[in-house]
């Protein structure tokens, strides 16, 4: 099950504005970019959005980087009913991340979603 359209970012521009504008939380294996986007809609502000960015340098293999992007997204999946509204995320993935397995993603991306304050610390969930 693949992240519904509305909770992704897709184009490069919003990529560049988070970069440029963003907040950076640093982990292990994973960087966290973060902006909060005041767009507001009709139904009152819009829902966060995320985007992950890896690198030729993590594999050279597509099938890793797929795999890799695919339990960034299930994480996320997981951890979406905590986040605030109204931000856009960008995970850079380092190259040490090709031996982490889910766990450890969720793990490290709920933490620097803490540190940045983009979900409360004290209604944390428990990784499966």
């Amino acid at each position: 099950m693949s992240l519904a359209s509305q909770y992704r970012l897709r184009q490069r521009k919003d990529f560049s504005t988070v970069y440029r504008h963003g907040l950076r939380c640093q982990g292990n294996v994973l960087t966290l970019r973060a902006l909060h986007h005041d767009a507001t809609s009709e139904k009152g502000s819009q829902p966060s959005r995320l985007g992950v960015s890896i690198s030729h340098k993590v594999s050279k293999r597509a099938v890793n980087r797929n795999r890799i992007k695919r339990q960034i997204k299930a994480a996320f999946r997981y951890l979406l009913p905590d986040v605030a509204r109204g931000w856009w995320l960008v995970i850079v993935v380092n190259p040490s991340a090709l031996q982490c397995d889910y766990e450890q993603f969720l793990r490290e991306l709920e933490e620097l979603l803490i540190h940045a304050e983009v979900i409360d610390g004290h209604s944390r969930r428990r990784a499966v």
